[in-house]
């Protein structure tokens, strides 16, 4: 086979992920785990249910990708935004909350509930959800600037992910965005204090 033929089927087979991922991802976000079926994300994404299954062999497999390359995605979205953010401990934590507040949360929700009584799909979203945990808890380290050396800092910044992450829970049901800025504002005041070895 001719290098470039190969490369032709290599292009068409990223794009191919490209599309379930992404239809995937939107199915979770609009009709849930339960309607987010292997037949609906192949009509979504425009493929057939072959090149679907040639890709992802369960429908856990394929969530599982398009929430992390989603995942992947934003976190590079987010370091991007974050480049417009000078210092700003207030601005760093809107950053990250409306980072919460995205349609990746509201799909990596729907792979955790299900993933409680499912065993198969905990297998799967328990390790993917440490690595986007741990990736977004380096994140915001670097962003705010922590020295986790500190007393207390460590601690400071898993605090502002747990509750950015609970505030984004609180947003599923209706919009609670005045609120959550409010809860942010006031929360990164005090985790300034915190960064600075004033404690919390």
């Amino acid at each position: 086979m001719a290098p470039e033929t190969r490369q032709r089927q290599a292009d068409r087979s990223r794009e191919t992920r490209r599309k379930l991922m992404e239809a995937t991802v939107a199915c979770l976000v609009e009709l849930g785990w339960s309607g987010t079926t292997t037949t609906v994300v192949a009509e979504r994404a425009g493929v057939s249910r072959g090149a679907q299954l040639h890709h992802f062999r369960t429908r856990g497999e394929l969530v599982a990708a398009a929430v992390e390359h989603l995942g992947a995605e934003s976190v590079l979205h987010l370091k991007d935004r974050a480049r417009t953010v000078h210092g700003s401990v207030v601005a760093v934590v809107e950053l990250i909350a409306d980072f919460y507040a995205s349609d990746l949360f509201t799909a990596a929700l729907e792979l955790w509930v299900a993933a409680r009584t499912d065993p198969d799909l905990r297998t799967v979203v328990v390790p993917l959800e440490a690595r986007i945990g741990r990736e977004t808890h380096r994140l915001a380290v670097g962003l705010l600037d922590a020295d986790e050396a500190k007393p207390g800092v460590r601690e400071a910044v898993q605090i502002t992910l747990d509750l950015v992450r609970g505030l984004a829970l609180a947003n599923q049901l209706t919009d609670d965005g005045n609120r959550r800025r409010r809860i942010v504002r006031h929360w990164a005041r005090m985790l300034e204090a915190a960064l600075e070895g004033d404690g919390l």
